[in-house]
């Protein structure tokens, strides 16, 4: 037979209010307590019955990601998602996820989301963090929310961190090695990480002393085939530039493929650094400089916190998560004229 609630219990030696608790991730229960009851829940192999429970208290025990722009950053979505399972393991909530398409319809479609899911609470990445509307809809329909890098001040949680000194710090690299000319791929209009990695980008610049070009601004939407775009067009201009900062990785290998397409060698003839740290950046030759967006990290602390506001409504939190810069073999400095 599956073992029950009174089973960890009586293995734990607890009552089964503070299995209970554990499950609901109440944090009164004490660290040593916690650590016991969770290795019984292991040792029994027990899962809380979501139906049961949530007949009983009135809730569906899931907490849903909802997305948009999947293939343009599936490496990022796949990171968000590894950090919300494990932010669930050991409680009695599980994971849903949703793609939704950024439009006028959009509050109509998460509206039939939510009636039928019903969850509990809910994260969202940019585009849709950025959404008064729909940001509006869920404290109307009293759903928890947790928003990530969201550029507004509406959200009473937001999980990030700090894109636009991150995006500084890689293009201040460029400069320190001697670059003058640096180009820019911006990400997506509209959404949170282009404003704030073209604000960065300018700001190294500034703070450099070198004057700002918008003609070494090429537009891009986080995908390899914008970043292909973008790289045509500015390694065809009469001075290309000597550095190309992308604002993604996906965007950066793009920018590689066709520079390789010249004949130009990465990083003798051109330096290239992207953002996000995904998977690709290590896989692709020579290996990408870029920056660590520490994705897991978020989402597990985005999941934490809005479940934490389902016991405390009043709970205000915003959080910045560190990240690193990853220098590898695709920047150095510029061929002496």
């Amino acid at each position: 037979m599956p073992a029950r609630i009174e089973d960890v219990a009586a293995h734990a030696g607890v009552s089964t209010k503070t299995v209970s608790r554990v499950l609901n991730g109440n944090p009164s229960v004490r660290a040593t307590l916690r650590t016991r009851i969770e290795a019984s829940i292991r040792a029994l192999n027990y899962v809380p019955n979501p139906a049961a429970r949530g007949l009983a208290g009135n809730r569906s025990y899931l907490v849903a990601l909802l997305y948009d722009n999947p293939t343009a950053s599936s490496s990022y979505i796949m990171e968000l998602i590894v950090g919300m399972l494990q932010a669930c393991t050991g409680t009695a909530y599980n994971a849903v996820l949703h793609p939704f398409e950024a439009g006028d319809d959009l509050t109509a479609r998460v509206d039939g989301f939510v009636a039928t899911h019903r969850p509990d609470a809910v994260v969202l990445v940019p585009p849709h963090a950025n959404n008064t509307r729909l940001l509006q809809r869920l404290d109307e329909l009293d759903i928890r929310y947790v928003t990530i890098s969201s550029k507004l001040n509406q959200s009473r949680l937001d999980i990030g961190f700090d894109e636009r000194k991150a995006a500084s710090d890689i293009v201040e690299h460029l400069i320190s090695l001697g670059h003058r000319r640096i180009a820019h791929v911006a990400g997506l209009k509209g959404h949170g990480a282009r404003t704030w990695r073209l604000g960065g980008y300018r700001d190294a610049l500034r703070k450099a002393g070198i004057a700002f070009d918008e003609s070494l601004v090429v537009e891009g939407d986080f995908t390899f085939a914008s970043g292909l775009a973008g790289g045509k067009a500015l390694l065809s201009r009469r001075r290309p530039p000597t550095a190309i900062f992308a604002a993604n990785d996906d965007m950066a290998c793009g920018v590689i493929r066709e520079a390789c397409e010249r004949g130009l060698a990465i990083p003798a003839d051109l330096s290239v650094c992207g953002f996000d740290d995904t998977p690709v950046s290590q896989l692709i030759s020579p290996a990408l400089t870029t920056v660590r967006q520490p994705c897991r990290e978020i989402a597990c602390m985005a999941v934490e916190s809005v479940l934490q506001s389902i016991r405390d409504p009043a709970m205000h939190l915003k959080a910045r998560v560190p990240y690193q810069i990853q220098l590898r073999a695709s920047t150095t400095g510029p061929e002496k004229p």
